[in-house]
């Protein structure tokens, strides 16, 4: 096939269906993956019908360890290789870390650290043979700020997403593969509402922090283009992490257990 194809995670939604507007736009083909088909579907005729791509949707749930080997082996049966790779998939788990099961955790770090990372190591001597590639794990604010009650292993896992990306730009500097982590704040898309805290979230949290998923997505397309290993996005959420850097930790900690209740649900 004359065009590239790109691999996106977590793709019914949100900032998932952002991205595969925006490498649709870029005359990318599409192999879209989330749990929810009639999603898949439907945007699916979307993107083919507004930009005349191919689009391919494979179904599939990360908390499965064998997930990333059977939706990679379902692009492979059409005869296509992946040229690009959102890791976007993702979801917060409410609760201190000694009221929720360790199941839940488990799954929590399958889905957010072992699946981008088992997608990356499978993906990547491909794309280093073939002198292209492009890989945005779409991480958050959270892993460049202290961590906060609640939610425990999310700004962890987060955290993890944006040194693995900078490592792996790191090794890929003369290969042709650009390697990017996003980092959107506050985002409008159903991840609030999976949590259950978008009541809260809005009433504590000014407009102007927040940011549409369509302007995230085409900032972290165009961070993987330019090859920046890191994205933050919004000129505020880019004073927050300066400020998280030059403050004292302490200082930064006792900002976060003020602020911290307005968007962590206990």
């Amino acid at each position: 096939m004359a065009r590239r194809l790109a691999l996106i995670t977590g793709a019914s939604a949100g900032i998932g269906a952002a991205f595969a507007r925006i490498y649709a736009s870029h005359g990318y083909d599409l192999a879209l993956t989330a749990r929810r088909a009639d999603r898949l579907e439907a945007l699916s005729a979307e993107i083919s019908l507004r930009y005349g791509v191919e689009v391919l949707t494979v179904t599939g749930d990360l908390a499965n360890p064998a997930a990333p080997d059977a939706i990679l082996a379902g692009i492979e049966s059409h005869g296509r290789t992946i040229d690009a790779l959102v890791n976007n998939a993702g979801y917060g788990l409410a609760g201190s870390y000694a009221n929720t099961t360790w199941d839940d955790q488990q799954t929590f770090i399958q889905v957010m650290v072992t699946a981008p990372s088992a997608f990356a190591h499978k993906l990547l001597p491909g794309m280093i043979e073939r002198k292209f590639g492009r890989i945005v794990n779409v991480a958050s604010l959270a892993g460049l700020v202290p961590g906060s009650a609640g939610h425990t292993l999310y700004g962890a896992a987060k955290s993890f997403l944006v040194r693995f990306s900078q490592s792996l730009h790191l090794e890929n500097l003369h290969t042709g593969v650009h390697v990017s982590a996003l980092c959107p704040g506050f985002t409008y898309s159903e991840f609030h509402d999976v949590v259950g805290n978008r009541a809260e979230i809005s009433g504590s949290t000014p407009k102007w922090l927040w940011l549409g998923a369509d302007e995230v997505a085409a900032a972290g397309y165009e961070a993987a283009e330019a090859n920046r290993p890191i994205c933050v996005t919004g000129a505020p959420n880019k004073a927050i992490a300066v400020l998280a850097k030059l403050l004292p930790d302490d200082w930064s900690m006792s900002l976060m257990t003020r602020g911290g209740p307005n968007f962590r649900k206990l």
